[in-house]
């Protein structure tokens, strides 16, 4: 039987009033991997430090903002640390996502980690809030991923081709008690930072999709929500620079399936 994600929410359940209110002693990191961002970067840092972080003007509901510069040769890491963030350099020669993933963890000081995209146009203050309400909120959610329309040359929808040609179907598939969450790639992505320490970080862009299947097999989907975020504006990338990303997707996929002879390939039991 597919399971229903019942943990699904609209970003306006959480005004900034409910989430502060229920931040406590908790300490907040937002965390944005960052390769070549330059022309974005800036308004993304600026949509987190201007409302949330208390040394830029904020609330203080965000303890800290991180840039992870993942070998960057533009001016990602001075746009970044002017609009008010902490720039972090990523593993030496650069890696992938989920390398910069796990580096930006190991930088961060939280006990909840928001992890943003640093190449979104239209990042707002619900961004955080949104991802933060659930895991403040509900001591039963674990891991929190946003969702969003994308559109794509001008439609309002068509973008996220490797979500919908690569991600959802193979969780259909394979891993059906997950085929309701509907952006399993999203870059907004936030937990605990005990969920992230026990799951890791898959390699590269196959990073997303593991932390979704792991945190389901280690914790159940019900520690799973989701909220949506709205419209995600960003660069599309062409078809051919999709096929690395839909790659390590479905290397990430695999290499967590166990069907009833085990993942393909594997021995007849």
């Amino acid at each position: 039987m597919i399971w229903a994600m019942p943990h699904t929410y609209e970003h306006g359940e959480f005004p900034t009033g409910r989430v502060l209110g229920a931040k406590g002693d908790r300490l907040v990191s937002v965390c944005i991997p960052a390769r070549d961002e330059g022309s974005t970067v800036g308004s993304v840092v600026r949509a987190v430090v201007q409302p949330f972080l208390a040394r830029g003007g904020g609330n203080g509901l965000v303890d800290e903002v991180i840039v992870l510069d993942d070998g960057s040769v533009d001016d990602t890491a001075e746009q970044a640390g002017d609009a008010g963030a902490r720039v972090v350099s990523g593993p030496s020669g650069g890696g992938g996502k989920g390398q910069a993933m796990a580096a930006a963890l190991d930088a961060a000081q939280g006990d909840v980690i928001v992890f943003l995209d640093a190449d979104v146009a239209n990042t707002t203050p619900a961004f955080v809030t949104g991802m933060l309400g659930p895991l403040l909120l509900f001591d039963e959610v674990a891991l929190v991923k946003g969702f969003y329309t994308r559109p794509l040359h001008g439609d309002p929808t068509g973008g996220g081709r490797v979500t919908e040609l690569v991600a959802r179907p193979v969780l259909e598939l394979l891993f059906p008690e997950l085929s309701e969450v509907r952006q399993p790639l999203a870059g907004e992505t936030a937990a605990h930072r005990w969920v992230f320490e026990k799951v890791g970080f898959a390699d590269g862009y196959g990073v997303e999709l593991g932390l979704l299947i792991d945190v389901a097999a280690h914790l159940g989907p019900d520690s799973l929500a989701q909220v949506d975020l709205g419209e995600r504006i960003h660069r599309n990338r062409p078809l051919d620079e999709l096929r690395p990303q839909a790659v390590d997707v479905l290397r990430a996929a695999l290499d967590r399936w166990s069907g009833p002879t085990g993942p393909p390939g594997a021995p007849a039991q």
